[in-house]
């Protein structure tokens, strides 16, 4: 029994003996075969560099071989032209004695003619007849003459331009070689490139500050700025608004109690600021569209004894490369006006975005560096007032230059009663009392109406409730007998509530599409 269990034992080791040998055997093939392959690669890398050599040998000879070939065509070249030449020679010397022969046989046939006449003098037309043969006989001649007298003038002007060749090489070689004269030279060309310089500096100096103190910058779309062209045109307007008194910053501005307040204070330190010629803060106004953010700007500027400065953010994109020149010319203009002046940007966030974004161009980039550069420190000539809806789009630089920041609500019931009153009594009630235009109001209770409203138009903006009572006045004159009724006005609030969902959906539905999508299609496209 004990035998016959150790031999499967002992046939467990010649195996794995025998496995062992075939893996060696089988590395040994394997790093066989990549000698081989190194050896096969190092060969074909040999042949390669070999490869290389043999044509960059044969472009040199190629190269060779024709320059050799574009020396023999140039001097072939050179011989033909020198053989033209003697050949011109030799037929230009064998015309002219052609010519003087010719002209020595017409001399003589002139002669003979002449002397048949004086043998013949009394023949009827032998005159005319002799003139005539002697005109054919001649007009060879005449040609060659004429000819000749063309290779003349033509050699005579060819020694004129070598000769002045010679002399011009002659009196530049004198020139260079006097060390005074080119010394005088130079300093009178770089004094004359030095006024040239300076004249072109000096109009453009001079262009700058005529267009900074007359001109108006293109980006700015409305200004109180009297400018010299505007108080020549209208001196008596440009008279009342330098004589007029400082307003109310809130006149016309219907605010909520805290808005109004903090806006107020920032309106009474904005004069004082002008008073002692003191800095100028910077402000940020954001909200929804409509609530009064242009409106307050411009009060302020009057309130405080400043020009204002509207410009938009979207007009800056546009422009491209001219957008970095544009802004220069906009602070430029602004810090020469001696009253001050209130630079109020609409919709900031057109241009002054995150530089980080990819959407952003590198011109428009090249403009916000502008922009920042000209606002990095506050200024005594100038306030910036920015004016924006969505503010989380501002480049972080832009933030860090705001001083204040006031943010505009839509109105509340109280403040929207008091704006349909406002403007009811602006487009409605006067015109209706005055009676100089067609307009008339039916009789209700006014006040309720308007208390009625304003409960209705929630969530409505200042601008919106201003439409509104433009609206009415419209259906007014519309209307046969030009009488504003109740009903007339409920009919208009109803299409405005109705008007001002579905702009509300659409900003909805925009929140809500992915960032890079197509908007849908109305269902009459879509069909």
């Amino acid at each position: 029994m004990c035998p016959k269990a150790r031999l499967p034992h002992s046939s467990a080791g010649h195996a794995k003996e025998a496995l062992s040998l075939a893996q060696m055997q089988e590395q040994t093939l394997q790093l066989e075969q990549q000698s081989k392959l190194k050896e096969y690669e190092a060969a074909v890398e040999q042949l390669k560099s070999e490869q290389i050599r043999v044509q960059a040998e044969e472009r040199r000879k190629t190269l060779s071989e024709e320059t050799r070939q574009h020396q023999a065509r140039a001097q072939y070249q050179d011989k033909l032209a020198r053989q033209r030449y003697d050949d011109q020679l030799r037929q230009q010397q064998l015309l002219n004695e052609e010519n003087l022969r010719k002209q020595e046989e017409s001399v003589q046939k002139q002669e003979a003619m002449r002397r048949g006449r004086a043998v013949r003098p009394g023949t009827p037309g032998h005159e005319a007849r002799a003139r005539a043969r002697a005109e054919r006989e001649n007009a060879d001649i005449i040609r060659e003459q004429i000819r000749l007298r063309a290779a003349e003038r033509r050699q005579t002007i060819l020694e004129s331009i070598r000769t002045a060749g010679t002399l011009f090489g002659e009196g530049f070689r004198g020139f260079v070689t006097d060390w005074d004269k080119v010394t005088a030279t130079v300093a009178g060309l770089t004094l004359l490139a030095v006024g040239i310089y300076s004249a072109k500096n000096a109009t453009l100096v001079a262009g700058r500050y005529i267009e900074a103190r007359l001109g108006k910058p293109s980006l700015v779309r409305e200004t109180s700025r009297i400018s010299l062209l505007e108080a020549l045109r209208h001196p008596l307007q440009v008279s009342r608004r330098l004589l007029s008194k400082p307003q109310d910053a809130l006149e016309g501005v219907v605010l909520s109690p805290s808005l109004e307040a903090r806006v107020r204070d920032i309106a009474i330190a904005t004069r004082n600021t002008k008073k002692n010629h003191s800095l100028y803060r910077n402000v940020l106004m954001y909200g929804p569209p409509g609530t009064g953010k242009t409106l307050f700007a411009k009060k302020l500027a009057l309130h405080s004894g400043m020009d204002y400065a509207i410009m938009t953010g979207g007009d800056v994109a546009p422009m491209g490369r001219d957008g970095v020149t544009a802004v220069h010319k906009v602070f430029d203009w602004a810090s020469t006006s001696r009253r001050g002046l209130l630079l109020f940007v609409d919709e900031a966030d057109a241009f002054l975005r995150k530089r980080a974004t990819e959407k952003i161009s590198e011109d428009l980039r090249a403009t916000l560096n502008a922009f920042l550069h000209r606002t990095g420190q506050h200024s005594s000539k100038f306030m910036l007032v920015l004016a924006s809806n969505q503010p989380e789009q501002f480049d972080w630089a832009i933030n860090d230059r705001i001083d204040e920041m006031v943010s505009f609500e839509l109105p509340q019931r109280e403040e929207r009663e008091r704006l349909v009153r406002m403007y009811f009594d602006k487009y409605v009630l006067k015109p209706a009392t005055e009676g100089k235009q067609r307009l008339k109001l039916a009789q209700f209770d006014y006040g309720k109406k308007c208390s009625e409203i304003a409960r209705l138009t929630e969530g409505m903006s200042g601008r919106e409730i201003s439409q509104l009572a433009v609206a009415w006045q419209a259906m007014a004159y519309a209307s046969e007998d030009g009488v504003l009724t109740e009903a007339m006005m409920d009919a208009r609030v109803q299409d405005a509530i109705q008007q001002h969902r579905q702009k509300m959906q659409w900003v909805k539905a925009e929140r809500a599409r992915p960032e890079g999508s197509q908007p849908p299609l109305p269902s009459a496209q879509a069909e």
